[in-house]
């Protein structure tokens, strides 16, 4: 209903309800900004107000509008030509202008039209002609004119479809009984009245006629207070929504003993407003007393002003109201708080249910007025700048007091003092919503020692100063908490592991940084963390809140990751979690490529932000660099290196102990000679008596022959290898099969990478092509086809110039020592020494061995070298 739509004094402002201008309220989506008007809302609204206009701009109106708004201007007609082209036109507000002429015709093409407002102007007589054709009229203001009378005109009969009618002006000196006689029959909404602030004259039946729910009156009564015994007496029997008397007494306080409310009893009303005016409490009692035996249920008094009666004499109990039963009592803008008390009691106040005192401003709160209210279920005391001594007071004793308050509103107040509070509200049984907002709550030392009662439910307090400290002193049996803008930085997990009834929790516009591990709390349903601090979340940020279904927080500076896009899929997948304020007020902050970036835009990549997807291709990317590595390390013999550069190593770090033992090598051979043992006949017997048996002999190594007794192999083999000056390697077929060959061909390549592949010479005993040659001997394969190698000639006529080509290679033998052909032998200092020529060389003739025996003798000693070394390198290789 449009009546329940808008304030009651707005019948006496000339205000639209909101219904009608519902239409218009909306932002406009096209406007033109030519002209005295704003056309908008697709050529169906106007707006010229507020454009001192002093005639209306009609040649600017598109035939389509709906709705003109040419209030506050300076219009002084209203002609036949200024809306004859608006046949469309419902809205047409007038409002606050000088017209005082308004032609006959001049809604004659408006038969549409539903609101008209000409409140505020200069008529000197009611529009009754003008208002003829408007039979679809709904809402006509027009008070606060310059008549002198309020008599409607028969043709007021017509506007049947009537619903708001406001009328009258500061000239009117009073009512008649037939001024209201054309609109008998129409059932109204509301109606008001605003006569002169001297009445002058009432007629007795002149409101009997209206029939309306909600009824405004604007008058002073000061000069005729019987006046209102009568206009009360017309309203009797009739039932009403809300009866409004403005400014009842302006000027004087009422002190005369007749009671003008005695005719209040047959009222049936269901809320009597006065606004402004004075009372004292001479006319405050008569009122009261009188609303003790009517169906009355609201009363509010507003803007008063009141002040106490010099004539008022307290006669004790017989003096005070004890039997005003209300259902809601509101005081609201009260210029003496002293109204509270009014005959210093407050008995009056025993049996409101819903009792509202606001802007009244008192600066103490007696301890009798708790006992009094024990009727009182809402006590709403918000807007008062209460402080804490205003309101609690040790020395009174609050046990027993207050046994019906459900909700307690302390809102908009000055307080500062949880401890405060909850010393005061403990005793208050039935205590069940308590709403502090906008207070000073949150100094740290007034927020201990906090006892509340355990029917609290709904604890509301958002726009204080509260700290992380102050939780322990928040009631733990609330299912409704409002911290909202409190300046929160962190939150304690202790609370709400306490709080195991908590459902609906509000922690909007705090400074929040981030969201606890572990939060628990099992019953929390909704979650408000929007306007926070904090930039991240994720899936584990609620998982022991079991019973959450709404979240709202956005305008959070965020930080878009993984995490954070996980989150919102998931929780949009499963469903289980509203975001309420979801996508709008998500936005990337972090990091800045994303810098206000909607989260519902962000995208990472799938590879990114799955973990098990990421596992997968690092396991096979390890698999595979493992495999290639060994594929590599087969095709290269990598293993193969390895073992022997350890070995190298090993034999290394033993001779510099052994050298930091004292033990120096000043041995040199010529050439040490490297040959599988499927060739050691020919060395024997075509290469060592060619290069040792001459006038010149070399010295040469071999190692069945000159290998230290006891010593490592490898050892033996990398110390005479780094002790001769040359290596040859007798090149076969068998040689490429022999492991130790190719264990000294390693290390001679490691000595010559620090020096130069000259001191390697190649002997090809029969021809090998290197293509054939395993991996394993890749230098060897270099070395055949970038270095010249001399390959040992099958013809006999052929094989002098070979023994001449590899003197030369060897070099001219220079003898540094005593002696040609020796072994060597370990002196008992540790040093080596050359011990004489070769066994043969000193052996007698007889017990030289022939030929033959010479051969087996050689084959049993290559055997059992070659089992001596199989065994060392096993051994070195465990």
């Amino acid at each position: 209903m449009i009546w329940k739509l808008m304030p009651f004094s707005a019948l006496f402002l000339g205000f639209v309800s909101s219904t009608s201008s519902a239409a218009t309220s909306s932002p406009p989506t096209t406007s033109s900004h030519e002209g005295p008007c704003r056309i908008y809302n697709f050529g169906l609204s106007a707006d010229c107000s507020g454009r001192q206009l002093t005639f209306v701009p009609w040649r600017t109106f598109p035939i389509t509008l709906k709705s003109i708004d040419l209030s506050y201007n300076r219009l002084q007609a209203i002609s036949a030509a200024d809306f004859q082209n608006l046949p469309q036109l419902r809205r047409l507000l007038l409002q606050y202008n000088n017209i005082s002429h308004i032609d006959d015709d001049a809604f004659k093409n408006n038969l549409l039209l539903e609101t008209l407002n000409i409140f505020n102007n200069s008529l000197h007589e009611i529009p009754a002609s003008p208002l003829t054709s408007l039979l679809n009229l709904t809402e006509l203001y027009m008070s606060n004119n310059l008549y002198r009378n309020a008599t409607l005109a028969n043709s007021f009969s017509r506007l049947v479809r009537l619903k708001v009618l406001s009328m009258g002006g500061p000239l009117v000196m009073g009512l008649r009984k037939n001024d209201f006689h054309p609109i008998k029959n129409i059932q109204l909404e509301g109606f008001a009245i605003k006569c002169s602030s001297n009445l002058s004259y009432y007629e007795k039946g002149s409101l009997e006629v209206i029939q309306t729910k909600n009824m405004g009156f604007d008058m002073a009564i000061d000069q005729r207070p019987k006046a209102l015994e009568d206009m009360l007496h017309d309203l009797g029997n009739k039932t009403f929504r809300v009866i409004q008397f403005r400014n009842l007494f302006e000027f004087t306080y009422y002190n005369l003993k007749d009671d003008i409310f005695q005719n209040l009893k047959e009222i049936r009303a269901d809320q009597l407003i006065f606004h402004r005016g004075k009372f004292n409490e001479n006319l405050l009692r008569m009122a009261l007393l009188n609303l003790q035996v009517t169906l009355i249920k609201r009363l509010r008094l507003q803007y008063i002003d009141f002040a106490r009666s010099p004539t008022f004499v307290d006669s004790g109990a017989g003096s005070s109201i004890t039997n005003l039963k209300l259902d809601n009592l509101d005081l609201w803008y009260i210029s003496n708080p002293d109204v509270l008390r009014f005959d210093w009691r407050f008995t009056w106040l025993k049996k409101i249910k819903k009792l509202s005192i606001q802007h009244v401003y008192f600066n103490s709160v007696p301890c009798d007025s708790w006992t009094e209210m024990d009727g009182v279920e809402l006590l709403d005391v918000s807007n008062n700048r209460l402080n804490n001594d205003f309101l609690y007071n040790k020395q009174c004793n609050y046990r027993n007091t207050m046994p019906n308050l459900h909700i307690f509103n302390l809102s908009t107040n000055d307080l500062t003092s949880l401890g405060y509070i909850s010393s005061l509200t403990k005793e208050f049984r039935k205590l069940e919503v308590l709403d502090l907002s906008n207070n000073k709550l949150g100094s740290t030392e007034q927020t201990v020692n906090c006892v509340w009662t355990q029917n609290i439910t709904r604890f509301i307090a958002h726009h204080n100063q509260l700290t992380s400290k102050a939780f322990p002193c928040l009631p733990i049996t609330v299912n409704y908490l409002d911290l909202s803008n409190c300046n929160l930085d962190q939150l304690d997990n202790t609370y709400f592991k306490r709080a195991t009834n908590l459902k609906t929790l509000w922690l909007s516009g705090n400074k929040i940084k981030f969201i606890p591990s572990k939060w628990e709390s099992p019953s929390l349903q909704f979650l408000a963390m929007d306007g926070n601090s904090f930039g991240l979340i994720s899936k584990a940020s609620f998982q022991h809140m079991p019973q959450l279904s709404e979240l709202k927080a956005g305008n959070n500076p965020y930080h878009c990751t993984c995490e954070l896009h996980t989150f919102v899929q998931d929780t949009i997948a499963k469903g289980k979690i509203n975001l309420t304020d979801w996508p709008w007020n998500y936005i990337c902050y972090h990091p800045e490529p994303f810098l206000n970036t909607s989260i519902s835009k962000y995208f990472p990549g799938e590879v990114a932000c799955d973990i098990r997807l990421v596992i997968i291709i690092c396991v096979a990317t390890t698999a595979t660099v493992v495999l290639i590595f060994v594929l590599i390390c087969y095709i290269f013999n990598l293993p193969w290196y390895t073992k022997a550069t350890y070995q190298i190593i090993r034999a290394k770090y033993r001779a510099y102990k052994e050298n930091q033992a004292g033990e120096i090598v000043n041995f040199n051979y010529h050439a040490f000679i490297s040959y599988s043992h499927s060739d050691a006949d020919w060395v024997r017997d075509q290469l060592l008596p060619v290069l040792e048996n001459n006038k010149n002999p070399y010295r040469l190594c071999i190692h069945e022959r000159d290998f230290m007794p006891g010593r490592w192999i490898i050892d033996n083999i990398i110390e005479n290898i780094e002790s001769s000056r040359k290596v040859i390697f007798v090149l076969s077929r068998h040689f490429v099969n022999s492991e130790w060959c190719n264990y000294e061909l390693y290390f001679a390549q490691q000595r010559a990478m620090g020096k130069t592949f000259s001191d390697v010479i190649l002997v090809v005993k029969e021809p090998i092509d290197p293509n054939s040659l395993p991996n394993k001997y890749c230098k060897l394969k270099k070395m055949l086809s970038t270095k010249t190698y001399l390959e040992w000639p099958q013809q006999v006529n052929q094989q002098p110039f070979f023994w001449a080509q590899l003197r030369s290679v060897l070099g001219k033998p220079t003898m540094t020592r005593e002696g040609t052909n020796s072994i060597r032998s370990r002196t008992s200092s540790g040093r080596i020494a050359v011990i004489g020529p070769l066994a043969e060389e000193r052996m007698p003739d007889a017990a030289i061995p022939d030929e033959g025996n010479i051969e087996e003798i050689q084959n049993v000693c290559i055997h059992r070298n070659d089992i001596e070394l199989e065994d060392r390198i096993h051994i070195e290789a465990n």
